[in-house]
């Protein structure tokens, strides 16, 4: 990908996004005007891989998508356009989009993760902190959807909106927990109450 067709992209994510150039240098944490001078001068000519790799993890794409080199051996996992609510409630459904993703399939092997059972959700406000950071991404696996009497990270809809919380089952109900004690105590529903999506078993954070 030469250096044109690399800021286009680029500038088609942002937008997309709602970034400025001023938070894409704070992404990166380079000099507040390093990113403007990369777009409207093209200094420097083509971003550095770290640069790179940063906003493709940021935008959840594939570094491919901005000129990186395309991943070899991983599998493709698709990657929910959507937050999973760690606080007040993410969306519906129906307003999932999807984007590409891949993980070592050593990785799913690893945690007994079936590819055609995972998925990538971005996590959303502070309620789980310290186990779960805003912007986080967490790998969700579909195929254990059954909350047990020891607590467990599950993505869940409930009243329409998806949220990552800690559930733990008690007889035909369920607890579910906020890990910040300054989002309350947990609550018991009915079993019923709530769509269970999957368990989270693994998190990507980026360390900036």
């Amino acid at each position: 990908m030469d250096e044109m067709a690399q800021r286009a992209a680029i500038a088609a994510l942002m937008a997309e996004h709602g970034e400025s150039h001023a938070s894409m240098s704070r992404l990166l944490g380079r000099n507040p005007a390093y990113f403007q001078q990369y777009m409207r001068r093209g200094s420097p000519r083509l971003l550095p891989e770290r640069d790179r790799a940063l906003l493709a993890r940021y935008f959840g794409v594939a570094e491919e998508t901005l000129g990186g080199p395309a991943a070899v051996g991983m599998t493709p996992i698709p990657r929910l356009d959507v937050d999973a609510a760690a606080g007040p409630g993410g969306l519906a459904e129906g307003d999932l989009r999807q984007r590409p993703a891949a993980l070592d399939p050593a990785l799913l092997r690893r945690l007994g993760v079936r590819a055609s059972a995972a998925s990538m959700i971005r996590v959303l406000g502070d309620s789980m902190e310290p186990l779960l950071s805003d912007g986080d991404e967490i790998l969700v696996d579909r195929d254990r959807r059954t909350p047990s009497a020891r607590a467990g990270l599950f993505v869940l809809r409930i009243e329409e909106t998806l949220k990552v919380k800690q559930l733990r089952a008690i007889g035909c109900d369920v607890e579910i927990a906020s890990a910040n004690p300054a989002h309350g105590g947990p609550r018991i529903v009915p079993g019923g109450a709530i769509d269970v999506i999957g368990r989270v078993v693994w998190l990507s954070r980026a360390l900036i």
